[in-house]
């Protein structure tokens, strides 16, 4: 391991502490920065995006994916977290912290609020930053390839219905245009770049690819390094105003994550998944497509909601999360067949 890889941990916590740090030193520069906006993607947070998915997009194998097929078990027990666990659960961990384990602590009015933040989260699975996790447990590329393209599919059809299901409304609005323009920066653009890439070096040796990729490992982590900057740097005010909001909210989000991860983890181990299937397929349950839900928690409740932030706050927690999974993820390797 590099030097960026052994002490990643490090350099996520300094990250943090640089982010809330320079968002109140500088705040016009982060407003700024964040009002960069394209369908309420950040573009600056795209560009970030594409440095740490690129590596990963450089390992498809265009003429591999048809073989996926031919192992359903992984992409079977994603569907079944994605779509018929984790938004329940979600719903179910809002309603006992905010409506008992909490109550007394945050207003009704706000708590109904958190919970209908916790629920958009839960009802998104991830999209972009699957491919860094993915990455970084040498995940294999074609699988979560289609396994993120599948869900981005049945997610069209049922974040509607199972959002309004579970909030209770009947007038929900998806932001298309910020589903769509997602899915095409964040997974589009990075994944016709890197199959480009691999066309080009293909002629140059069967290993020319993966010494590219090699050598861009302390790029995508930069990256990252980056994208926590800014995603601190951005709410870096109400960090320090409503501390106390912020830590309830993120203690169900936690326990939420861990036990959703512990869920497609030990199901994909009873399953016996090869690990670089099984960890993939429990980082994407794990993980959120947290654009899709803040766009629409401001969309329904407005920007200075309780639902906002709560959403915000999933932002914030999920990376030194995953972190921890991904470190817990390749201790285990062992416990799961090497190959497919």
């Amino acid at each position: 391991m590099g030097i960026f890889e052994k002490f990643l941990s490090l350099w996520v916590a300094l990250a943090i502490a640089a982010g809330v740090g320079l968002g109140m030193l500088f705040p016009a520069a982060f407003e700024m920065v964040a009002s960069l906006e394209w369908a309420r993607v950040n573009l600056i947070v795209a560009v970030l995006i594409w440095l740490m998915v690129y590596p990963m997009m450089l390992k498809v194998e265009p003429s591999c994916l048809k073989d996926v097929g031919k192992r359903p078990k992984g992409l079977a027990l994603t569907l079944v977290v994605n779509w018929l666990i984790k938004p329940f659960s979600m719903a179910a961990l809002g309603i006992l912290f905010f409506e008992h384990v909490f109550a007394g602590l945050v207003p009704v009015e706000d708590a109904q609020q958190y919970i209908a933040g916790m629920i958009l989260l839960g009802v998104a699975p991830c999209t972009a930053m699957v491919f860094v996790w993915s990455n970084l447990t040498n995940g294999d590329a074609n699988y979560t390839l289609v396994q993120v393209s599948v869900n981005d599919l049945i997610l069209v059809f049922a974040f509607a219905p199972i959002t309004a299901l579970l909030l209770g409304v009947t007038d929900l609005s998806v932001p298309w245009e910020t589903l769509v323009t997602s899915v095409l920066v964040f997974v589009v653009v990075p994944l016709g770049a890197g199959m480009l890439t691999h066309r080009a070096l293909k002629s140059k040796g069967p290993n020319a690819i993966e010494k590219l990729a090699e050598r861009l490992k302390p790029t995508s982590i930069l990256g990252l390094l980056l994208t926590v900057v800014l995603l601190f740097g951005f709410q870096a005010e109400t960090i320090i105003a409503q501390p106390g909001r912020v830590l309830l909210i993120a203690i169900p989000l936690t326990i939420q994550s861990y036990g959703i991860f512990a869920v497609a983890y030990g199901m994909a181990r009873v399953l016996k998944l090869p690990f670089e299937v099984a960890a993939p397929a429990a980082m994407i349950g794990t993980s959120n497509f947290f654009e899709l839900a803040v766009a629409v928690a401001i969309s329904l409740f407005g920007l200075s909601s309780g639902a906002a932030l709560a959403t915000v706050v999933g932002v914030l927690i999920e990376v030194p999360v995953m972190l921890s999974l991904v470190a817990l993820a390749n201790r285990t390797q062992g416990w799961f067949p090497k190959t497919a």
